[in-house]
């Protein structure tokens, strides 16, 4: 273990109340109390050949999902506007899988390219394990941010997906940026990992230099492999981790993502906000429900946070 992980791994140890301010002076000094919105909208669900053992969208789990093939450009493009009605500045195009076949690429190229022209709304993709050309064909239809998660660990990874590496997913987020498209690349807490694959998983990011971080808790899904794990975690540790991903990311965008409304407590919220969490996915989620957008800007006014 290196002196840098045991110089964070203290940090786990200090008083709650302590480590929340330090995270907090940290968030103001950079972000002055601003709140990013974005939406997704899962243009393609289920059917995903990979086996994330935390994702009811795998045909090697057992999840009951409404699975759904391709949306049209127009129901794409209609969220996206609903979207922006709810606040959102940035809109993401999600599809299942490891990555889109050739006509249904060519339709999420489309659906880009009507996102990004809506004034107001930046368009992000997260598509899976896409090469080069097509990192480029999607920057030049108008996408600004891409993301693709690490999820956990490089410790970790196998004991939640063997289908690809975590090496895959450090060079789909390096060949991003090399097409000129800002990363959006955050983690899954909760599925069993340990405080040192935490800590692991803030270093990966630094070094890979997110604008975004999108901090997910894990919510058991059942017919997952991980659907008894409910009790892995708790919501101070999670609000323990939150801070530490601050202090070891201070200029990111810490996205509040799947699993808040499920795993955190209204006063957990808050105080994760208060720390350092000055993002939010508003809406719904993949498969799950999300927050409204009227609890999540009450929320804010409490807090004196607002939305940029």
């Amino acid at each position: 273990m290196s002196d840098k992980v045991m110089e964070y791994l203290k940090l786990y140890e200090k008083d709650t109340k302590e480590l929340v301010e330090i995270a907090h002076k940290i968030t103001e000094e950079n972000f002055n109390g601003n709140v990013e919105f974005c939406s997704i909208i899962s243009a393609k669900t289920g059917a995903c050949t990979e086996n994330c053992k935390y994702c009811a969208q795998s045909i090697h789990n057992h999840a009951n999902i409404e699975i759904h093939p391709m949306l049209s450009v127009e129901e794409v493009k209609t969220a996206a506007l609903s979207a922006k009605e709810r606040g959102a500045t940035r809109f993401a195009i999600v599809t299942s899988g490891r990555k889109l076949k050739d006509r249904d690429f060519e339709i999420v190229l489309d659906m880009i390219r009507a996102v990004s022209n809506i004034e107001g709304l930046k368009c992000c993709a997260s598509l899976g394990l896409l090469n080069e050309e097509e990192m480029r064909k999607i920057k030049e239809a108008g996408c600004d941010r891409y993301n693709h998660n690490i999820n956990t660990s490089e410790n970790y990874y196998s004991k939640i997906c063997t289908t690809h590496n975590f090496k895959d997913r450090i060079n789909t987020v390096k060949l991003a940026e090399k097409c000129g498209m800002s990363n959006c690349t955050g983690v899954i807490i909760g599925m069993g990992e340990d405080r040192i694959d935490r800590i692991n998983m803030a270093l990966t990011l630094k070094e890979l230099s997110p604008k975004s971080t999108p901090i997910n808790f894990l919510n058991p899904i059942k017919g997952t492999p991980l659907e008894n794990y409910e009790d892995k975690i708790d919501e101070e540790e999670i609000l323990k981790t939150i801070c530490i991903f601050r202090i070891i990311l201070p200029d990111v965008y810490l996205r509040y993502a799947g699993g808040r409304t499920t795993r955190f407590s209204d006063e957990y919220q808050k105080l994760g906000l208060y720390a350092g969490i000055n993002a939010l996915i508003v809406g719904n989620y993949l498969t799950t429900l999300g927050s409204t957008k009227e609890h999540d800007k009450k929320l804010l006014d409490e807090l004196g946070l607002h939305k940029i």
